[in-house]
């Protein structure tokens, strides 16, 4: 199966997402390359025992895949409603 490629709506906003996902999950403890935050994954998924490797994980359970995705975008949605709300209170 070929692997998917997620495209966000805005293109122009690819290194802020990154620079946000690197940020959010440095503040989560992990080790991030600035340069690579997608790398944090598989940092995510070795510490709650997921075997989530580089390549081909046809074998990874939609739960399992559920658990390291949670772990990375429950902090990142967070941080965005954090910010969202802050710039609102400024507006007003």
């Amino acid at each position: 199966m070929a692997r998917r490629r997620r495209r966000l709506a805005v293109p122009d906003a690819v290194d802020g997402v990154r620079a946000l996902k690197a940020d959010v999950m440095r503040k989560e403890g992990y080790p991030v390359d600035p340069q690579r935050p997608d790398e944090v994954k598989y940092e995510v998924a070795k510490e709650i025992g997921v075997p989530l490797q580089q390549g081909d994980n046809g074998k990874l359970t939609t739960e399992e895949a559920g658990q390291v995705g949670g772990r990375i975008g429950g902090p990142m949605v967070r941080e965005m409603i954090r910010l969202a709300q802050e710039q609102l209170t400024r507006k007003r």
